[in-house]
């Protein structure tokens, strides 16, 4: 299904989303105005995150209501200070501020955070960056307009915290959107259940919205504006040598996403794929770099690997017993038990008498293990990372497996679990956490240098 177009109505529109590092201050949201104004041939619809750092003091100004502190002044300040700079009127957000205010206050009196309850906070960042950035539009002469993502349509499930939009609200969307005078300027990470219930999408999540947005509105491409240029070969923080990647495919960039490469939400590839719309990740410091884009499609690498990945702070979970030995249902019970305590598990690995796992050490797991402690032997081995490399028919290209599994044993390095995805799309090596920097860095010697 691709995305939904209105009659009569202009084919090309991009949707161009601004993180919170590019929406951070007065300079760099004159940089988004320049951007989008370049291409208003293109009719841009704009997606902005929440200034940087603010759903962070938000989640924490939630939680100091609880202990009965409802001040406001440091998210009022903050934003007032960039209408300043801005040559805009600082009480221009006082009403959003006033109802942050009074949401606060609510937690106070009943003592309680709710997951909803947190989600109508953390969404008066976004409410606030884009009545900021519209006023700074037509402070520059563009016609604008800030849109909530919940008034136009955006409507989603009620898992508060990491919901997901309704198939049926596109086509509403989309015409709203249309119906919108100059640039619509919406908020990302945010819509609203069937009963009105303000949700989020999730950490991470305007890039999502960025998505869903771009299928509603039958884009032509959605543009990832970031710090960096594009998706890269590697974390430039463990390789300084990783360099940009002209283009990925869907599966390709899902997979990155997934495994630790932090410029593109995972669930960002889903409107995307299904609508079959080109996302480009672009540098917002440098926009004439081509940056990244990513295809339904695209030509595999060289080498077999486009990209290297990592995630540490994983705990690798053994399970032994010797009634798995002839016995029907034995795994299917274990993975129903961590199912039911939302574990999520990444590399998994079976022998006649064991099954091996890894998941994230974060979160909490005792409950889950103390019940299978009840039908087996339970070993936990924390302080592990995952190595993913990356590409399309990377198990069909020649010497790519030999390579990986060489260039580890000279950095003596000892994998603990080796996964081949059925997609052939990804390897993931488990190794030691203290390991991970330098098998990205190897590998990457190996592949990219």
């Amino acid at each position: 299904m691709a995305g939904f177009h209105v009659p009569g109505a202009p084919p090309a529109m991009i949707v161009m989303k601004f993180g919170g590092t590019s929406v951070a201050d007065a300079p760099r949201i004159r940089t988004v105005v320049r951007l989008a104004r370049e291409r208003l041939d293109r009719r841009p619809v704009v997606v902005v995150s929440a200034l940087a750092g603010v759903t962070n003091l938000l989640i924490d100004l939630a939680h100091r209501a609880l202990k009965g502190a409802t001040g406001v002044q440091e998210i009022r300040d903050r934003h007032r200070a960039v209408l300043e700079d801005l040559g805009l009127p600082p009480d221009l957000v006082a009403e959003e501020v006033d109802d942050l205010r009074s949401l606060l206050k609510g937690i106070t009196l009943v003592g309680e955070l709710t997951p909803r309850s947190l989600d109508c906070i953390m969404s008066f960042g976004e409410r606030l960056s884009s009545k900021v950035v519209a006023a700074a539009f037509r402070a520059e002469g563009l016609e604008a307009r800030a849109c909530n993502a919940y008034d136009i349509g955006l409507v989603t499930d009620d898992r508060f915290g990491s919901a997901n939009p309704l198939e049926s609200c596109y086509e509403g969307l989309g015409r709203n959107l249309a119906k919108v005078e100059g640039i619509p300027v919406v908020t990302g990470f945010i819509g609203r259940d069937r009963r009105g219930n303000i949700t989020t999408l999730g950490r991470g999540g305007s890039d999502y919205s960025a998505s869903i947005v771009g299928r509603a509105v039958g884009a032509e491409e959605i543009q990832i504006w970031t710090d960096v240029d594009g998706v890269m070969s590697a974390d430039p923080k463990l390789c300084p040598k990783a360099r940009s990647l002209e283009v990925l495919s869907f599966a390709e960039a899902s997979e990155l996403a997934y495994y630790g490469a932090k410029v593109v939400h995972p669930s960002t590839m889903i409107p995307a794929i299904v609508a079959q719309i080109p996302v480009r990740v672009l540098n917002t410091y440098r926009p004439e770099h081509p940056g990244t884009v990513i295809l339904a499609k695209a030509p595999p690498a060289r080498g077999g690997v486009k990209s290297i990945a990592c995630r540490s702070r994983l705990s690798l979970i053994t399970v032994t017993s010797t009634r798995m030995l002839m016995q029907t249902g034995f795994m299917a019970r274990i993975f129903e038990v961590l199912g039911r305590h939302e574990v999520v598990i990444d590399m998994v690995a079976t022998s006649e008498v064991t099954v091996s796992l890894t998941t994230d050490t974060r979160r909490d797991l005792e409950p889950a293990l103390a019940e299978l402690r009840e039908i087996a032997e339970v070993e936990v081995e924390k302080n592990h990372a995952i190595v993913c490399l990356v590409g399309e028919g990377i198990r069909a290209t020649g010497g790519t497996l030999a390579s990986v599994f060489e260039t580890l044993r000279e950095a003596r390095i000892r994998p603990r679990m080796v996964s081949f995805a059925a997609s052939n799309v990804n390897v993931s090596i488990l190794v030691p956490e203290r390991s991970v920097a330098r098998a990205v860095k190897t590998l990457h010697a190996r592949f990219f240098e």
